[in-house]
């Protein structure tokens, strides 16, 4: 969508009049936040499915009840560990209900901390005039039971604007449940120590720039086995599409912002390369057309899943008892990303030394490719195509001399982006379609004495957007946009080479809709609204879930479970 003068396209999003476009449609009754989506309902709704339970009752500490987000103060806690089970645990769960009243709001980003350790990242649906939508999300953090040992502080942060125009407050309850351990499911061995990025209160940094950095200087136990490091990285502001955005050197024609559509997080240790987490492209309620997302949101909107990267062959390193910096940084940042991370630390815990060495580190920086073939014609029309690519392949190796004889990990990563923008820009016409995919490929293998371990995991990010903008002769606007968006990954554990675990996730969004404006660029109204969603998940263990919702003129028509599973 243009702005006012014509000058630029605009996407809708937190700084644009997003809750004025959902308050002129009429709304229908929604479920609450914990029960089964409701057909004929506009209220949120997702086909995630719910992190499955022991069968152990779980102790229950609340974070907080009830909790009002109406201005941009950070909200405090108290976390004081559960003293009818003490761990370890079979399951730590956290559990989070929301809601925004009926009003005028945007969509708000949602970080929860205890000891400053991100606990929950997500974003907000928008509320319209007359409803206020409700949602649940859940996150696993077994991984992380070693924070949740003492007592911590903790934050909620959910920055939200209320006045006189923005009427929407945000309400939310959190907590985390602890299951104990049984014969039937036993504790697994988690992080000995989860140390957060950064160790700071106010949740995520900002990386302003390609330049800027995430950066936190730890000296740590000398005894460390392996370690692992969850990113988080959530572009803003400019970089709200940053999959639309073109090169610099034409982003001006464009009317697009700049950096192009190629964007990677980068870890470093002690300045040199590490790691690479690939970026999400997360698509928030009020992003683009914020009809797409009523009622089925896009993959993750509420509920962000960190990227893990393993850092298991710098244990030696880690181990000497020196300090040493890890940082992030985000490839191409225009302006700009919310970082966060947390580093996970598995300790030999039959030594207080280890030793050993880092033996091969090819990770480096990355090198995309930009190809542009557009033509300009008379009277300034701009049709053809921008081709942005990376691939690069590195191998990170290292070993440590544990009490249990010498450990040699192997981390062999391909990385592969692409993203291929379609322009056809002829006077009232604005064509954008953005064909955009990275997958990684990923194998560790953990030689531990005779004991060979190949962990091979996959990630696929594949997404499609199409939008067309047509000016009337009257001067209103017509904006249609379709979306398939989709998050997939598949994981298989060889022991000795026999495979001994495989799991296989998939997780689709498809939305369209049509947004009409006036001549004043007043959102009248939308047409031909649809969505779908499909999660999938199954593994070697007999556990398998299927869901697939489907919505019509922003109400739920379909919900289908199981197809797959049987």
């Amino acid at each position: 969508m243009r702005d006012l003068q014509g000058s630029r396209r605009l996407k809708f999003s937190a700084t644009l009049l997003v809750a004025s476009c959902l308050a002129v449609s009429t709304f229908g009754q929604g479920n609450s936040p914990s029960s089964e989506p409701v057909i004929g309902s506009q209220n949120t709704a997702t086909a995630d499915p719910a992190i499955p339970r022991p069968h152990t009752k779980p102790c229950v500490v609340q974070l907080f009840d009830n909790l009002a987000f109406a201005d941009f103060n950070i909200k405090t806690f108290q976390y004081t560990p559960p003293a009818d089970c003490p761990g370890p645990w079979a399951k730590v769960v956290f559990v989070g209900d929301f809601n925004v009243t009926a009003g005028v709001q945007y969509d708000r980003t949602a970080q929860i901390s205890v000891g400053y350790v991100n606990v929950f990242y997500g974003t907000t649906p928008e509320p319209s005039a007359t409803f206020g939508p409700s949602w649940h999300v859940e996150r696993d953090l077994t991984d992380y039971s070693a924070l949740f040992k003492s007592e911590e502080s903790g934050e909620a942060n959910i920055g939200n604007l209320v006045n006189s125009t923005y009427t929407g407050i945000i309400y939310g309850t959190a907590k985390i449940e602890f299951y104990p351990p049984d014969f039937f499911g036993p504790a697994p061995k988690t992080a000995d120590q989860v140390l957060p990025l950064p160790d700071a209160s106010g949740g995520a940094a900002l990386l302003a720039s390609a330049t800027s950095q995430l950066s936190q200087s730890f000296t740590l136990p000398k005894n460390i086995e392996r370690a692992y490091l969850d990113v988080f990285a959530q572009g803003q502001n400019t970089d709200e599409f940053w999959y639309t955005n073109a090169p610099n050197d034409v982003a001006n024609e464009l009317e697009e912002y700049g950096g192009s559509g190629f964007r990677e997080t980068e870890i470093s240790i002690d300045g040199k390369p590490a790691g690479v987490a690939p970026v999400y492209p997360w698509i928030f309620t009020g992003g683009i057309d914020p009809f797409l997302w009523v009622p089925i949101p896009g993959v993750q909107t509420l509920n962000f899943v960190p990227y893990r990267v393993d850092l298991t062959p710098f244990a030696a390193l880690l181990s000497n008892g020196e300090p040493h910096t890890v940082a992030l940084s985000v490839y191409n940042d225009d302006y700009y990303f919310l970082a966060t991370s947390t580093l996970l630390l598995y300790l030999d815990h039959g030594s207080e030394q280890v030793t050993g060495e880092l033996t091969q580190n090819t990770v480096g920086a990355p090198n995309p490719s930009v190809v542009e073939n557009l033509t300009t014609g008379t009277g300034g029309s701009i049709t053809g195509t921008v081709t942005v690519g990376s691939n690069r392949q590195f191998e990170v190796a290292g070993y440590v001399n544990t009490s249990h004889g010498r450990v040699v990990t192997t981390v062999q990563q391909s990385v592969d982006f692409s993203n291929i923008q379609q322009y056809d820009i002829n006077g009232p016409l604005y064509v954008e379609n953005v064909t955009q995919g990275t997958k990684v490929s990923s194998k560790t293998t953990t030689r531990d004495g005779f004991v060979v371990l190949e962990t091979t995991r996959n990630f696929s990010y594949p997404l499609v957007v199409d939008i067309t903008e047509a000016f009337a002769t009257d001067g209103g606007l017509s904006i249609a946009t379709t979306i398939q968006q989709k998050y997939e990954t598949d994981e298989t554990h060889r022991l000795n080479g026999f495979l001994i675990y495989w799991s296989k996730l998939s997780n689709e969004v498809s939305p369209a809709d049509t947004l009409l404006l006036n001549s004043s660029f007043e959102i009248t109204g939308n047409e031909g609204q649809s969505s779908s969603q499909h999660y999938f998940f199954g593994n070697s263990v007999g556990q398998c879930y299927s869901r697939a919702l489907t919505a019509a003129n922003n109400v739920l028509t379909g919900v289908k479970n199981g197809q797959g599973c049987f």
